[in-house]
């Protein structure tokens, strides 16, 4: 996966994400999933399991929200609900919970808004796709 660290862009356009209540590979699923639709500025990816390895309490990552690609993913299979937690500035923060909901079910959804800053809550399923 690239990264834009190196690259000059708007600090307002960074989206921070943490993800919590869930195992590495939806985890895996949710990040990956945003890195095909943003650009990942910082974005370390859960590796593989390891027998010895114990589960972080939440994964992060920060996306540029400012930098979507062109490929649009198709909505990833979670195995259980995940816990969403975005921080950043209103309108970056907006784009990553649009990009979400049109990728996940979004089962619940809280946010707080300061005066530059928001900060939204989700509970995302997975999407069901019918033909």
């Amino acid at each position: 996966m690239e990264s834009n660290g190196t690259r000059n862009h708007p600090a307002d356009c960074d989206v921070t994400v943490q993800l919590s209540d869930c195992g590495r590979e939806d985890a895996r699923a949710v990040l990956e999933t945003l890195d095909r639709v943003f650009t990942g500025c910082d974005m370390p990816t859960p590796g593989p399991e390891q027998a010895h390895d114990r589960e972080p309490t939440v994964w992060m990552a920060t996306f540029d929200s400012s930098a979507r690609r062109e490929e649009q993913p198709g909505p990833p299979q979670l195995g259980a609900l995940v816990t969403v937690l975005l921080t950043g500035d209103q309108q970056a923060v907006a784009e990553v919970e649009k990009a979400l909901g049109g990728l996940f079910e979004v089962r619940s959804a809280t946010s707080v808004s300061g005066e530059h800053e928001k900060e939204a809550r989700l509970l995302l399923g997975s999407r069901y796709v019918t033909h």
